[in-house]
C-alpha cells in the first residue's frame, strides 16, 4: 500500500509539472486524432478571458470541428454541433453574444494562431467577434511575388472603400444623390462617367494614407511558416498553438462534404493547463 502511495504522488507531480511547463492561460484541445496545447494572448484580454469563461463552463467539450477546409483553417465552437445529426449544416450557434474586435498589427494570421469566427462586414461592420466560435489557420506558405500581388489587392479594396468614406462626408452629398439616381434608373453609362470623374480626386486624398504593406518579418513568416494573411486587420487573432500543429494537420486533411464539414464527427475536450 506505501509503495502504492508513492507511486501516485510521483504520478502526480510529474503531471503537475508538465502542466506547469506551459505559459500562463493555456489550454488543451484533446481530440480524436491527439492533443494540441494553445497559448492564449494577453494583448487581446476580451477575447482570452471568454475563452476561458466557456473553457471553464465546459461549454466546448463534446461540440465539433464542423468546418475544415484544407491549406485555409480548422472551425469549431458551434455549440448546436453537439447533438448535430450527420450531414446536419452548421455554424450559426454562439452563446448569445458577440465580442468587440481586437486587432493588433503584431498578431498576424500566421500557421497555428487561433481566431474568432464572426458574422460577415454587411450585417457586421464593426467586425464583431462570435461569442463561442474559433478556427485554427492551417494556411499555406507564399512566396514574394503572392505576397506583393496580395498587397496590392488590399490596397486597391482599401481604395474602394475609402470612396465609399469620401461620398459619406457631407460636402459630396450631392455626387452621392447623383450616382443614386442613376443607379436607380440603370443608367450605367452615366454613372461608370461620374465615377471616373471622381476618381483622380479619390486616389489623390487616397496617396495621403499610409499604403498597406507587409512588414520584413510578416513576409518571413508567410513564406516560411505559412498562413492565411489575407484574413489579416478583419479577424481577431487571440492565441496560437504551441504544441500538436501536426494533429491540426490531420484534421485538415479529413474527407468532408459539400458544407466543409468532416464526414466523420471530430469532437473535442477543451481543458485549462495553467
Amino acid at each position: 500500500m506505501k509503495k502504492l502511495l508513492i507511486a501516485s504522488l510521483v504520478l502526480l507531480a510529474v503531471a503537475g509539472c508538465n502542466r506547469n511547463k506551459y505559459p500562463k492561460n493555456s489550454v488543451l484541445i484533446s481530440t480524436k486524432y491527439g492533443d494540441m496545447v494553445v497559448k492564449l494572448y494577453d494583448e487581446t484580454p476580451k477575447h482570452r478571458d471568454n475563452f476561458l469563461k466557456l473553457v471553464k463552463e465546459k461549454y466546448y467539450d463534446g461540440t465539433l470541428f464542423h468546418r475544415v477546409i484544407h491549406e485555409f483553417m480548422i472551425q469549431g465552437g458551434d455549440p448546436d454541433s453537439r447533438k448535430a445529426s450527420q450531414g446536419q449544416v452548421l455554424g450559426e450557434g454562439g452563446p448569445g453574444y458577440d465580442i468587440p474586435a481586437e486587432f493588433n498589427p503584431t498578431l498576424i494570421h500566421k500557421k497555428g494562431v487561433i481566431a474568432a469566427a464572426r458574422e460577415g462586414d454587411e450585417v457586421n461592420p464593426q467586425k464583431a467577434s462570435s461569442g463561442s466560435q474559433f478556427y485554427i489557420v492551417q494556411g499555406k506558405a507564399y512566396t514574394d511575388s503572392e505576397l506583393t500581388q496580395l498587397e496590392q489587392k488590399i490596397n486597391q479594396r482599401n481604395l474602394m472603400k475609402f470612396f465609399d468614406q469620401f461620398l459619406q462626408k457631407p460636402e459630396n452629398a450631392a455626387y452621392r444623390a447623383k450616382l443614386t439616381e442613376y443607379r436607380t434608373k440603370n443608367d450605367s453609362v452615366s454613372y461608370i462617367k461620374l465615377v471616373n470623374e471622381l476618381q483622380p480626386m479619390v486616389e489623390s486624398e487616397f496617396a495621403k494614407t499610409k499604403p498597406f504593406k507587409f512588414t520584413d518579418q510578416q513576409r518571413k513568416i508567410y513564406t516560411t511558416v505559412g498562413g492565411t494573411p489575407f484574413l489579416d486587420g478583419n479577424y481577431t487573432v487571440f492565441g496560437e498553438v504551441i504544441k500538436g500543429l501536426e494533429v491540426l494537420d490531420k484534421i485538415a486533411a479529413v474527407k468532408t462534404d459539400e458544407n466543409n464539414r468532416p464526414t466523420e464527427d471530430i469532437k473535442m475536450t477543451v481543458t485549462i493547463l495553467k
